[in-house]
């Protein structure tokens, strides 16, 4: 039985379960099994919900990836599904959602998709929880120098989502729109 890992990701109440250090071991150890049998960096994007500990958890999940020599593209607030899609689009190995979704809002929650744009899988999930509790060589990694992780804010990647959106709808949007609304794109 899986430690850390539910249903759907990892939810518990913000700072008091899901404490920043558990937040750091998840993605530092995720990064790990992200980036085995490849010869760079792994590229992991960061979206979140309107939650007062997204912050925190953001923080916390960033410092666990660059110590391990990640790439991280934070998008901001942004709606799951343009997260799946994104991961995609941009090639990256993998993506987190922070939300606990129709949880109340002390909790708060990881949820990793894989380059498919999909959720991990299950053997993905229980091969973080490996890493994080067998104390390997994952915690002993600490690049150094240009090897740290680079982080950069590109919120600006919700209008690749919107314009994918609105393509994939137009015709539904425009059909229930009225006469007098001018559709933009």
């Amino acid at each position: 039985m899986r430690k850390y890992f539910g249903t759907d990701g990892i939810r518990r109440i913000a700072n008091s379960e899901l404490t920043p250090e558990l937040v750091y071991k998840v993605a530092k150890a995720s990064a790990y099994v992200f980036s085995k049998n490849k010869e760079y960096e792994p590229l992991i994007l960061i979206g979140k919900d309107t939650r007062i500990s997204g912050d925190l958890i953001e923080s916390s999940m960033t410092a666990g990836f660059l110590s391990y020599g990640a790439r991280v593209i934070h998008l901001g607030v942004i709606p799951t599904p343009a997260i799946a899609y994104l991961t995609r689009k941009l090639n990256a190995d993998a993506s987190v959602m922070i939300s606990a979704s129709h949880n109340s809002y002390e909790y708060n929650g990881i949820k990793f998709f894989s380059n498919k744009g999909m959720k991990i899988d299950d053997d993905i999930e229980e091969e973080i929880e490996t890493a994080m509790e067998n104390k390997n060589k994952v915690f002993e990694v600490r690049p150094v120098g240009d090897k740290i992780g680079k982080n950069e804010n590109r919120e600006d990647l919700i209008n690749e989502y919107l314009e994918f959106f609105i393509d994939n709808f137009r015709d539904d949007i425009k059909s229930n729109m009225k006469d007098d609304f001018v559709v933009r794109y």
